[in-house]
């Protein structure tokens, strides 16, 4: 019985050095060459889907030690020591802050680790630093822009929707995190795009979620408690925050008979997809995680080779040898599948 009882303790102890041995994160089996994924925190959505995206890109080619970097940037640095301590052969960052990202590249630099930013650009002079960085993501004006055509495709097609008849639109903004370049994008040309199409605008309030659909629908309560059946549209950064004003709006009885309000999103995330064909989100912009996870992967592929990376052997265009840009998407009930 002893011994039955030191060889099940052995085992226990083995089992539980092996769960250890990926830093806390989820390994994709595939062979191949190691390579360290660090997300800036498991909990989004839309981050979520990029996780998915990568581990079936890597299926029987790479293998992937994917982490969560609980969107502490210090943990996150912890994370790239670890990458680095194990002699990855490349590494795929999604920095919780942008800015900081020059200090990875610096210890990716020394240890001669090639790493592919995703999704949060770093400034330009960081990328510079290094010709075995590279960055993949969409371009944030770009979703910002087709935001706002979303809403001038619905207030021109429906004249009851300037509620008070004075010609302005007047909107409540749920923003991302505060200097997240996207959030400052999206806000900033979704409202050019609604001004470019002749639409004046009011603001009645701006506040940022994070990116959170609970603070999303908090914020969406606020908005509703100040300024009530004034607010004639809801811009968010993201769906989830889109998601957590619609729940907000319905307890206010809004998506009930003909009390509606048009409430637009960004990323085209399955809840996104289902709240359209309900009936409750208006429009939302694909942020094509799907190719934005297997671009990342195809990149650090070529460059764990020691290859420089490029269309014929990534599958994806590189603009100015670091870049590969995703395009978004307009995302209507009409085209929903396309989502899908």
């Amino acid at each position: 019985m002893k011994k039955k009882g030191w060889a099940m303790l052995a085992m226990a102890t083995m089992l539980a050095m092996t769960a250890c041995s990926n830093g806390g994160g989820k390994e994709s089996s595939g062979g191949g060459a190691k390579m360290g994924v660090a997300i800036y925190k498991f909990d989004d959505t839309f981050m979520t889907g990029v996780r998915n995206a990568m581990s079936a890109a890597a299926e029987g080619k790479v293998s992937l030690d994917i982490v969560d970097s609980q969107n502490a940037q210090p943990t996150q640095n912890e994370k790239v020591d670890l990458f680095i301590s194990k002699k990855y052969k490349a590494m795929i960052i999604n920095p919780v802050d942008r800015t900081a990202a020059g200090v990875i590249i610096d210890k990716a630099k020394d240890a001669n680790i090639p790493v592919v930013f995703l999704n949060r650009e770093p400034i330009a002079e960081d990328m510079n630093k290094w010709d075995k960085v590279f960055y993949v993501g969409a371009k944030a004006e770009e979703s910002g822009t087709i935001s706002g055509q979303l809403l001038v495709d619905y207030w021109k097609a429906n004249p009851g929707a300037d509620k008070n008849g004075d010609g302005k639109l007047q909107y409540v903004m749920l923003q991302g995190e505060p200097g997240h370049q996207d959030a400052e994008l999206r806000t900033k040309f979704s409202v050019q795009a609604i001004q470019d199409a002749g639409i004046e605008v009011e603001a009645l309030a701006e506040d940022t979620a994070m990116w959170d659909r609970v603070k999303g629908q908090e914020k969406m309560q606020a908005f509703l408690a100040s300024h009530g059946d004034k607010i004639e549209a809801v811009i968010a950064n993201n769906d989830d925050m889109a998601l957590g004003a619609i729940e907000a709006l319905k307890a206010a009885g809004y998506f009930n008979g003909d009390k509606f309000i048009p409430v637009i999103g960004v990323d085209a995330t399955a809840p996104a997809i289902q709240a359209l064909e309900d009936g409750t989100l208006l429009g939302t912009v694909l942020n094509d995680a799907k190719n934005q996870g297997a671009a990342s992967v195809a990149l650090a592929d070529v460059l764990a080779k020691g290859e420089t990376p490029t269309k014929d052997n990534t599958g994806f265009d590189i603009t100015d040898g670091k870049y590969v840009w995703i395009a978004y998407k307009k995302i209507t009930k009409d085209n929903v599948a396309d989502a899908k």
